[in-house]
């Protein structure tokens, strides 16, 4: 994929228009879920891999019992890109889907 980096005037603002993700090193956004037990975590975290592999574009992810933490940015463009807020968009709704 060959996606154009955010500009950045636009980084921090872009990110604050997600639902609790955070800038990291002005290269990464970062955001952690709680979930009510191990095993949902790692629902969670199934789910993402499978979505993450179907776009072919992959999280960092950490998981600490029932706190699973997900990290973006986009190697190739060096740094955030429209991918990585619409796979954070995406996260954020396989995780609604599991906790509500």
């Amino acid at each position: 994929m060959d996606e154009q980096r955010i500009p950045e005037e636009e980084k921090e603002k872009r990110v604050a228009e997600l639902d609790g993700w955070k800038l990291q090193d002005e290269k990464f956004i970062v955001k952690r879920y709680r979930f009510k037990d191990f095993l949902a975590g790692i629902q969670f975290v199934n789910h993402v891999a499978e979505y993450s592999e179907d776009i072919q574009h992959h999280p960092f992810i950490s998981i600490d019992y029932k706190m699973v933490t997900m990290k973006l940015t986009s190697w190739n463009a060096k740094g955030l890109t429209d991918l990585d807020l619409s796979c954070a968009q995406k996260y954020d709704e396989l995780y609604k889907s599991l906790v509500e």
